[in-house]
């Protein structure tokens, strides 16, 4: 039992693997021991290492009995993290059981918690309960979420609220009544209180934080080593340096927790009216609360505190918070089975399954609607951070790590250069011994080295290009909450879009309707507003079938409903609260058309006369409403006219599902084909339907009849068409995506047919392009599950333009040898959420296949949006998702890059937000991306250069017992290093997207290849300089103290030689002329290699254009020659300079043009030409080809490459796998392209099936051709 694994939260997003241990006293005793012997770095390193922590200090013990758990998680992260586990006492072990003892307490109206800690007991009894009535509950604490043991699973496991295996009718019938005082009581040990608790950590805690960062600690040692070695000024540089990063990261941190701590806060803790069972309404804070509370919902409404379900009554919400999508939604009642025939009996209720009735934490209830002396209650489901809207706080307060090669590399960079920090500490060991130097010497001098190679501004220089790329983001209306992700952006080569409000307009007009009559279609007309139409069941289904309502007297709602009703020119009354407190029912909400539609209406001369007219109008009462739900895409109202014993049903909704609940005789024969004709052009198809209901059907029997039972047998009425325009911009934007070789997918809730017409208008899919629709249906009547394959109709609109192609005659296989039969061939998977959720249930096999080339997914639920980014993440596409915010926010949350285009708070959840309502932001967020990550790219290499030319610098004067001095490393240092490091990340992105992508890892042969070379070069020239300077007639040893070895020939250098001459005792033998010729050589190399890695094109604008970076190398070159050519006693002084022959000094400035000669002839002209375009023309994820990409062949087709695998990679990785030996690609998307090339099953051909196999039959499915 003491090894045993269990896994938590499984199946979950946090899943983690537990493991149990208690403390062991000799363990703690040896821990403790070496913390004392290490001076506390020990405990630094527990601190940093969790596991190292509880493995240090504890043994193995089972879950049942652990004082401590040690979780990890089951990504590919692998993070570890460690928590104390709590007992408490309570009457009971689960919150759901009514434990003996509460009733009790409660008819003695002692109303003390019911639980306590072990240490408050005192004798026997505890707070008037013998022990023998109180047990033990084991719990502990991790990312705000409480886990509680469970003797039934022998495992830890989080506590559910009535949102998990909770059953409608048991809501209505056992928990409706509410809870006793005692109840609460108990039930808020387990649920604790009600808040989203975003506490803002101390300043002290924050500063103890940060400070205990590897990062500072290592900044810690090195000052201490450094004022050991006398480097005083330098060390405080260094502290000062540090103090202003460590308060600039405080204020940051603290104002970013402050933003979160007031979002969440507001409104938070409210004053609620609470149903207690048998005793009344109570009024008590909303902190109180725990699931099984029925509030009562006020008429002016308010912010919801919790996530509850309505059980009476309705309500009109508000729901940006969690959608971002201002509409307001009518929440209705939940169905209770025992009453209610709509709704099934064993019918388990969930939060996301009953949206329609469900009050979501953090969303505003607007209005609330209510039978006469019944309130509108809902009952408490979830609280804190159970809830929606806790969830969604938890994934800003711990996000998920981001694995990105850029990191990861980076690690495994500072890892090498701390192995060669190792040889130079060995290297500086024994030269040391052999010049017999004190050991208090060696230990410096060898620790030093290792300061020097890992250098500490490295974190804060990587930073700065990041911070920049933010602001330039925010200038053009691109909001960040995670910056670490700019850099990410940079290599995003797939984008999902959204199409209603993102790709197209977010309004649509009503382009006409098309009613039927004797089952056969009219012609099309296109206004509802005749007197002809007035009575017709067709507008008066348009006038009632919404869930419109008056806010403030104005009308809101869905915006499809809002222009449905104000094309029929009808007038809206809802009744209000003095009317609906009159009445036994809800009052119904009234439709009128205006007077002048009406045939028979006269001008009335008097008030008689009007009150009669008004009574003798045709008006239509809207007397129950089944919302719309997106999982039955479609909207139901019964209704009745008034004088009319009959009431109507109403249905509106998506064409293929309403003509599905109608007569068949009433659907025309040529529905199908008038349909495709419309979405076919890109309009929106709504189907209306109507039946005259049976006169046995009251006002009381229509409010509890199940919708099944009004929604059948429906008598078809004809179709609206609603019009849905690009945006301006859309099409310019894909373009530039396109030649980028970046693949553009529609992910929308809209039909296929739309989807794939909005496709081909935006230029998503070119119009010889094939789309092969991909149609599955799950197993049913002992037949397997299957996929059945159709080519849609590739022609463009202009069919005059192209001869006709039959789909029969489309080659089958469309890799072809010669590549002008490639172009034409191009293909497109298309496929709907049912048959997504098909193929993912049953065909895994295909899904990478399918979203290798799937481009249209339509009728996509949320959850399954978020889906098919996991699934192109699989693959190892980098994902970009752009979305209005409105059911798209898992997507947003999944994607590399995330971007809304809602301003409301739902942007929270994703990690950028445009201000734009434009899909233009998603090229400038690459641009911005990519350039952000070259500079990262450039900063990295410069600080690794910079660190290794200083250790080259410090190894070379070690062997002759020098060093540089305090104020060389100084100047170095914060002169220069800090000047160009932050004024390089300065360079702007690129001003347009170009098809290379930059690398997305250090480990790549360019970049190590310039890097290795840089470094090559720096040790050549500095070696030269410092055996070249020996070997001069004029050079000494030790430091030229006493004779003037200067040309005198002016002034400057007699100032110079008068100070050698009155100099003290050199103690370190820092003035010596290796020293001041290395200085020299050494500061030079600092800016030759900034200037050789300030990429500009075609990532980065040119770095003459970086205006900053410009001056600041002109100004250091003009310091550093002055200081060369022209000495000054003074800085001679401060930076520990010798005098150096006149001569001396030529040959050091020849020195450093020649190496700034070969720097720049061999980054920019032998890398980034020919190194470059002969062996990295395709990187290493294999993801593009720059040499190919500008081949003629390809010119023709290089504006619109529909997919990256068949329009980028193909031309170039086709070619050279026949001729070469080349490493296969890493990545997987690009390996599975490779395969299809030669499978000559792929793509399935027309008119046939894929079938599931049944298990054990080897491969999971077959391909069986339909004859």
């Amino acid at each position: 039992m003491e090894n045993e694994e269990k896994i938590i939260n499984k199946g979950e997003e946090d899943e983690m693997r537990i493991y149990g241990y208690t403390f062991c006293p000799w363990k703690l005793v040896l821990v403790a021991v070496g913390v004392l012997c290490t001076g506390g770095f020990l405990l630094l390193l527990l601190y940093w290492m969790p596991e190292w922590r509880v493995k240090a200090a504890c043994r193995r013990a089972s879950l049942r009995g652990c004082q401590v758990v040690l979780l990890r998680t089951t990504d590919e992260f692998q993070t570890w993290f460690c928590a104390k586990v709590r007992t408490v006492l309570s009457l009971g072990l689960h919150p759901f059981q009514t434990p003996k003892y509460v009733s009790e307490k409660v008819t003695n109206g002692c109303s003390s918690h019911l639980c306590i800690t072990p240490s408050d007991e005192n004798g026997s009894d505890v707070n008037g309960y013998s022990k023998a009535h109180l047990q033990e509950i084991r719990c502990f604490t991790h990312h705000s979420m409480k886990y509680f043991w469970n003797d039934v699973i022998q495992n830890f496991g989080s506590i559910k609220g009535l949102d998990e295996s909770t059953s409608c009718s048991s809501i209505h019938n056992e928990h409706s009544r509410g809870l006793t005082k005692g109840m609460r009581d108990y039930r808020k040990l387990f649920y604790g209180v009600n808040e989203i608790a975003v506490k803002v950590p101390s300043i002290f805690k924050l500063l103890i934080k940060e400070v205990l960062n590897p990062f500072y600690i290592f900044q810690l040692f090195s000052v201490i080593l450094w004022s050991t070695d006398e480097y005083y000024y330098y060390a405080a540089a260094i502290v000062i340096m540090s103090l202003i990063s460590v308060v600039s990261s405080l204020y940051t941190i603290r104002k970013q927790y402050q933003m979160l701590h007031e979002m969440v806060a507001a409104h938070s803790v409210v004053r609620v009216s609470v149903s207690r069972a048998n005793q009344g309404a109570e009024e008590i804070l909303s902190t109180e609360l725990v699931p099984g509370d029925v509030i009562v919902v006020p008429l002016n409404g308010m912010i919801m505190p919790c996530d509850a379900v309505l059980v009476s009554g309705t309500c009109i919400v508000n729901e940006s918070m969690l959608t971002g999508e201002s509409v307001p939604v009518t929440k209705t009642n939940l169905p209770n089975p025992t009453e209610d025939a709509r709704a099934l009996a064993d019918e388990v209720y969930s939060p996301e399954g009953h949206r329609r009735h469900t009050l979501f934490c953090g969303t505003t209830v607007i209005q609330t609607r209510f039978y006469s002396g019944e309130l509108v209650k809902a009952i408490v489901v979830r609280t804190g951070f159970s809830t929606s809207k806790g969830q969604l706080v938890r994934s800003i307060l711990y996000p998920k790590p981001m694995d990105f090669k850029l990191y990861r590399d980076a690690y495994m960079f500072l890892l090498c250069l701390v192995g060669v920090a190792a040889v130079g500490f060995l290297y500086t060991v024994v030269i040391s011994i052999l010049y017999e130097v004190s050991a208090k010497i060696i230990i410096i001098e060898s620790l030093d080295i290792i300061t020097i190679t890992v250098p500490p501004a490295l974190p804060a220089a990587m930073t700065a290009g990041i911070v920049y790329a933010q602001r330039r983001l925010k200038k053009v209306g691109i909001f960040c909450i995670s910056p670490q992700r700019i850099n990410i952006c940079g290599q995003l080569n797939l984008i999902c879009f959204d199409k209603t409000g993102t790709l197209t307009e977010d309004g649509l007009d009503l382009w006409g309707f098309q009613r039927v009559e004797s089952s056969r279609f009219l012609l099309p007309e296109e206004s509802a507003c005749s007197e002809a139409l007035v009575k017709s069941p067709f507008v008066a289904c348009m006038a009632t079938c919404h869930s419109l309502t008056k806010i403030e007297g104005v009308l809101s709602g869905d915006p499809l409903d809002l222009k449905m009703f104000e094309a029929t020119g009808w007038i809206l009354e809802e009744a209000t609260e003095e009317e609906t407190a009159l009445h036994n029912q809800i009052m119904p909400t009234v439709v009128r058309p205006p007077k002048q539609f009406l045939q028979d209406s006269k001008p009335a001369s008097h008030k008689e006369m009007e009150l009669f007219e008004l009574s003798a109008s045709y008006e239509i009462g809207i007397v129950r409403q089944f919302p719309f739900s997106s999982a039955l895409q479609r909207m139901c109202v019964v209704a009745r006219a008034l004088g009319q014993k009959r009431m109507d049903a109403y249905v509106k909704g998506a064409p293929e599902v309403v003509a599905g609940l109608c007569k068949r005789e009433t659907v025309p024969s040529d529905f199908e084909r008038v349909l495709e004709e419309y979405t076919r052009q890109g309009f929106r198809v709504i189907a209306l339907a109507h039946k005259k209901l049976e006169s046995k059907l009251t006002w009381h029997k229509v409010l509890n009849v199940g919708r099944d039972v009004i929604e059948a047998n429906m008598d078809f009425m004809g179709l609206i068409v609603m019009q849905n325009k690009l945006k301006q911009e859309t099409p310019a934007v894909l373009e530039d995506l396109h030649k980028a070789g970046i693949r553009t997918v529609m992910v929308t809730g809209d039909n296929m047919l739309t989807a794939i017409s909005v496709a081909r208008d935006c230029g998503m899919i070119q119009p010889q392009d094939k789309v092969i629709i991909a149609d599955a249906l799950p197993p049913k009547d002992g037949q397997p599950a299957r996929v059945n394959w159709h080519y849609a109709d590739a022609l463009p609109k202009d069919a005059s333009a192209t001869l006709a192609i039959d789909v029969e005659d489309i080659p089958i296989k469309l890799a072809h040898k010669s590549f002008e039969d490639l172009q034409v061939t191009r293909y497109h998977f298309a496929m709907n959420g049912k048959s997504f959720a098909v193929i993912q249930e049953h065909f895994q096999d295909l899904i990478p296949k399918l979203v290798l080339h799937g481009t249209i997914f339509a009728r996509m639920a949320p959850d399954q949006k978020t889906q098919l980014v996991e699934a192109l993440q699989n693959v190892d596409y980098y994902v970009g998702m752009c979305g209005d915010g409105a059911n798209d926010c898992g997507a947003l949350k999944q994607a590399h890059g995330g971007i809304s285009l809602s301003e409301l708070e739902a942007s929270v959840a994703s990690p950028f937000t445009s201000r734009t309502p434009s899909i233009t932001c998603v090229p400038n967020l690459i641009r911005e991306g990519r350039a952000a990550l070259i500079t990262s790219f450039c900063v990295f290499k410069f600080m690794a250069l910079y660190s290794i030319i200083q250790y080259v610098s410090v190894t070379l004067l070690y062997s002759i017992q020098s060093n540089l001095g305090d104020f060389q490393f100084l100047f170095i240092d914060l002169a220069i290093i800090l000047v160009v490091v932050f004024t390089m990340s300065l360079n702007p992105a690129w001003k347009e997207l170009v098809a290379q992508r930059p690398p997305s890892g250090l480990i790549s042969g360019t970049l190590l290849c310039s890097v290795l070379s840089q470094i090559l070069i720096s040790l050549g020239f500095q070696t030269l300089g410092f055996l070249w300077v020996r070997r001069q007639p004029w050079y000494e040893t030790r430091a030229p103290l006493s004779r003037n070895v200067c040309d005198v020939s002016g002034v400057p250098f007699a100032n110079a030689s008068q100070h050698n001459s009155t100099s003290v005792h050199d103690e370190h033998n820092i003035q010596n002329y290796e020293n001041t010729t290395i200085f020299f050589i050494s500061s030079f190399q600092y800016l030759i290699v900034a200037v050789a890695f300030s990429k500009g094109r075609p990532f980065r604008q040119p770095c003459y254009k970086n205006y900053f970076f410009v001056i600041s190398i002109l100004v250091l070159y003009a310091v550093i020659l002055t200081i060369l050519l022209h000495p000054v006693a003074s800085v001679d002084t401060f930076l520990e300079l010798v005098c150096l022959p006149h001569s001396w000094r030529g040959k050091v400035l020849l020195i450093v043009a020649i190496n700034a000669f070969v720097s720049i002839l061999v980054e920019n002209v032998l890398l980034d030409t020919v190194l470059w375009k002969a062996l990295f023309s395709r990187d290493k994820q294999g993801e593009y080809c720059l040499a190919s990409s500008s081949s003629s062949s390809f010119s023709s087709s290089s504006s619109h490459p529909p997919q990256e695998t068949l329009g980028g990679w193909r031309w170039c990785a086709l070619p050279a796998l026949l001729r070469s030996r080349r490493k296969p690609p890493k990545a997987k998307y690009m390996h599975l392209a490779q395969e299809l090339l030669v499978d000559p099953e792929w793509p399935p051909k027309p008119s046939t099936t894929t079938e599931a196999r049944a298990p054990g039959n080897g491969s999971s499915y077959q391909i069986v051709t339909v004859t």
